[in-house]
This record gives C-alpha cells, sequence and structure tokens, in this order.
C-alpha cells in the first residue's frame, strides 16, 4: 500500500482532494499502533500524521496544550512531566497488547478516544479536547474550537472528531487540557475477593470521600501476571489514591482501615503503584502474543461480574475489570463470539462491545463496533455525509 507522509495541512488537502475525485479509499492512521483494529476494506493508501509533528503552543499556567497530529505521545508526556502536568484520561498504549509497532501520537489518541485507568472519575480524552484542525473528505481545512470551550458551528465539530477513528477527517492539530499531575500516589489492595463481591466493595468505596481514582478487579486467572508475579496470592480489588503526599497517607490509612473488614490488605508505595495502573491501563495479561480474539467492554459498573458469569456458561472466557468494574477487558479462548457478547450485553441494561483483537478471518464475519440503533445510525450517516461525501475516509472503522 502507497503511504503519503504530509508536512503540511495543505499538502495533505491536496492529496485528499485527489482521492474524492477519484473517489479512492483512503486509510487514514497517525502510529499505526492499532493496526489491524477495525473491519478491514480495501484502501488505496494510506494518509498518515506522522510528519505533523511539534507542540504548537503550550503555557503551563493556561493548562492547555496545543500540538500538531502526529506529535508522538512520548514527547507529549515528556513536556507535561517537566511542568508537572499530565494528560488526565491517561491514554493506554495498543502496542503490547495488538503486537504492533510504531510510535502512538496524540492525534491517534483522540481519534480513537483512547482513555485509561482514571477515565470513571476524570473523563475521556474526547471531554479534553477543546479545540481541532482537520481536513475533511472535500480537502477542505476546518477550525473548530480553541484554547477554551466555543461551539460555532451549530455542531460540536470538536466533540465529534473525537473518537471518530478518521472517518469523518484528517486531524492536523489538537487544543486539549493538561491538569497538575498529583504529587505522589498510593494502592490499596484487598485480597481474595470474587468478582461478585469486588464490584460490591468497589461501589462502597466510592460513596467514601476518599477520592479513589482507580478501582479495579483481578481475578486469580489474571492477577499473577501483574508486577512480575509480586502481587500478593489471589484476587486483587486494587484501589488507588493520588494527590498531595500527607492527603494521600491520611486517605490511604482511612480506605486500608475501611477494607481489613473485608480481606487482608496490603500498599503499595508510588513507583509500583504507578506500574501496576500502567500495566492494568495497557491490559498486561492478554498481551500475550497470540491472536485470541480480546473484547473491550462496557457496562454499568454493577453489571460487568454478571455479564462475564453468564458468558462462562456459554463459551470460554477470561476477564478482568477496571473502572470500577464499569469496563470488562475479555479474552476468548478461540472464536470471538460477537453475537453471544452483543446479545448477553443487552439483557442486563446495555452497554457496548469493540472488539480490538481478533484474526483477519474472525474480523470478515464479526463486526467490531456495537452496531447502533437505527436513528442513531441514521444520524452518523447524515453527518458521515457532510464531513465526507465520497467516502473515502477508513471505510473500514464505521461503527
Amino acid at each position: 500500500m502507497r503511504e503519503f507522509l504530509p508536512k503540511t495541512e495543505n499538502e495533505a488537502a491536496a492529496i485528499i482532494r485527489d482521492h474524492a475525485a477519484r473517489g479512492a479509499a483512503l486509510a487514514v492512521v497517525g502510529g499505526n499502533t492499532r493496526a489491524g483494529f477495525g473491519n478491514a476494506v480495501a484502501a488505496e493508501a494510506a494518509l498518515c500524521s506522522r510528519e505533523l509533528t511539534g507542540i504548537v503552543a503550550y503555557n503551563p499556567g493556561e493548562m492547555v496544550m496545543s500540538a500538531r497530529a502526529g506529535t508522538p505521545v512520548a514527547d507529549i508526556e515528556a513536556a507535561l512531566v517537566q511542568s508537572g502536568q499530565m494528560m488526565a484520561f491517561e491514554p493506554m498504549d495498543h502496542r503490547p497488547l495488538m503486537d504492533t509497532g510504531g510510535e502512538p501520537t496524540i492525534g491517534g489518541v483522540f481519534a480513537a478516544n483512547v482513555s485509561g485507568s482514571r477515565r470513571f472519575v476524570s473523563g475521556a480524552a474526547r471531554d479534553s479536547l477543546l479545540g481541532v484542525r482537520f481536513v475533511n473528505g472535500k480537502g477542505e481545512i476546518v477550525k473548530a474550537g480553541g484554547r477554551v470551550m466555543k461551539n460555532v458551528t451549530g455542531l460540536d465539530l470538536v466533540k465529534l472528531m473525537a473518537g471518530s477513528h478518521g472517518t469523518l477527517g484528517f486531524l492536523t492539530e489538537v487544543t486539549f487540557r493538561v491538569p497538575p499531575r498529583p504529587k505522589t500516589e498510593e494502592t490499596i489492595i484487598v485480597s481474595g475477593l470474587n468478582d461478585a463481591e469486588a464490584a460490591n466493595a468497589m461501589a462502597a468505596v466510592m460513596a467514601l470521600p476518599l477520592d479513589v481514582s482507580g478501582a479495579a478487579h483481578l481475578p486469580l486467572t489474571v492477577a499473577w501476571t501483574f508486577l512480575d508475579g509480586k502481587l500478593p496470592q489471589g484476587e486483587a480489588t486494587v484501589l488507588r489514591i493520588e494527590g498531595l503526599a500527607g492527603s494521600v497517607s491520611v486517605r490511604a490509612e482511612k480506605l486500608a482501615s475501611a477494607m481489613r473488614r473485608l480481606g487482608p490488605v496490603t500498599r503499595l508505595a508510588e513507583a509500583e503503584s504507578h506500574r501496576l495502573w500502567r500495566e492494568i491501563r495497557d491490559v498486561k495479561p492478554y498481551a500475550d502474543g497470540t491472536m485470541r480474539p480480546v473484547w473491550r467492554v462496557s457496562v454499568a459498573p454493577s453489571l460487568g461480574h454478571q455479564l462475564v458469569a453468564a458468558l462462562r456458561l456459554e463459551a470460554g472466557v477470561d476477564a478482568y475489570y477496571d473502572w470500577q468494574g464499569g469496563l470488562v477487558w475479555m479474552r476468548m479462548e478461540a472464536e470471538p463470539e460477537g453475537d453471544l457478547v452483543r446479545r448477553f450485553i443487552h439483557a442486563p441494561g446495555g452497554g457496548h462491545a469493540t472488539l480490538l483483537r481478533a484474526t483477519p478471518a474472525a474480523r470478515g464475519s464479526t463486526p467490531s463496533f456495537q452496531p447502533q440503533p437505527e436513528a442513531i445510525s441514521l444520524l452518523s450517516a447524515r453527518v458521515k455525509e457532510k464531513f465526507d461525501p465520497a467516502r473515502i475516509f477508513n471505510p473500514g472503522k464505521m461503527g
């Protein structure tokens, strides 16, 4: 496949106009770290943002950064660490799970709305996005939003672009919030709870005035894979506290005291805590070098363990839980079982499932994205028609 690497918006616009005139499909990519995701449709060429790099504007006092879409996430994080700031949504790195190379880009993060373990308290990537520049399917350069939230078009184009997976436009620049980084963190581990007990414990914790910023449950089948097997033996329900050192110490002790009635409690200091949550975020248990199907399932926190229990009666399933139980990472033993997974999600109260990893053959028969209700599907089609009338952008990633 031919690869286009424009160095400017105008170059990208010219490439897009040419392909639109010929009705030739373009695969829109950043660092290509999620290669294979979606339901593949042949494209003539790939339009890559990797040459559109650099931080355009950053004043730490404003807590806002603007960067070109192809800027490596590593460069963004390095600049933020120096200023004591962060991306609150802590985007995951898909490379271990997807077994891909390349460098994650900041445009790719927002195009896929990539959000990690702090998502359930700090919002998704799209909630931090303030402005975008992009080239639409007609080859027109569009600017939306800015360094403050603003809507001047009747459509919130900023939110539309976040999570659109390159189906609406080619991102060239993003502007986003960068709040202060916590000074330290600590993780409380409660051992021995089953999935249902852990769901109840996490719900109880979130009702306490302790500002927990991470809540996950790691069943026995996966707990041993974290921190090189150094977690306490058995199931692990893990709870993160962040902030100023004195506050973290006091809140962590209160949390540990409250949890001791449920099971043995262990505490992880900053370095190990940070590593654990990075491994949870990046789905370390299933970054196993195989192509066994992996689902990312979002449901109500109280229903995640019920979904997994029901599926286990019908198929080979392994799973663990983030976002207080609302995000379920599931690995299937053989086939994706897409119809089964989505039928069981619908039964207890709804949600959505995204097939992140599978063999090419399995992708050919299983929609990667949750099928949309008819009304939303019609609206999505109308939006697509406005942004990309020739339908040349990422035809295999239309949700």
